[in-house]
Parts: structure tokens; sequence; C-alpha cells
């Protein structure tokens, strides 16, 4: 599985028990502070919880453009379980 397809799919699969916030980091070494997303099938769309210093509340890009995700919510790594993720064997 390509990064592409990994974000989108982590991304599109997305569970209501995890709280659609954080933060974003671009291949530009950009970090996207976001407080909702919406996906499409080639484009993510995230929505700041304060403009940037242009105005901005809204950023599309596209998932090739996604270096990383910082989760900001506190929980348990097991909480993270429903997202794919599992303890190592």
């Amino acid at each position: 599985m390509s990064s592409v397809e990994a974000w989108r799919s982590l991304f599109e699969s997305w569970p209501d028990s995890i709280p659609k916030g954080g933060l974003l980091v671009t291949m530009w070494n950009e970090t996207i502070g976001f407080k909702d997303f919406m996906v499409s099938g080639s484009l993510l769309l995230l929505e700041r919880e304060t403009p940037d210093s242009l105005g901005s509340r809204k950023v599309i890009l596209s998932y090739d453009a996604i270096a990383g995700l910082k989760l900001t919510t506190p929980m348990e790594l097991a909480r993270l379980q429903v997202l794919g993720f599992q303890p190592p064997f």
C-alpha cells in the first residue's frame, strides 16, 4: 500500500470514537492545526480552529502532501486500534 492509499484509508475510515482534530504535517514542513475534516477521492479538506495569518480557515490538500499526523487529544494507545494499529508481536 502506498502512503497516499494509507492516508486516504485512514481518513476515510476515521471512527466516531476518535476526535477529528489534530495537527497535520505536510511535505512542505508546514503544520496545520485542524478541528474537523472531510474527504474526497483524492483530496482532504481540513477546517482550522482559528484562521491562519492570511485569514484562511479551510485547507484542501492532496493525500500525497501529507508527511505525518499528530493527535492532540490525550488517550490510551489501545483506543487507536480502531484505526488499524496493533501492538507488535
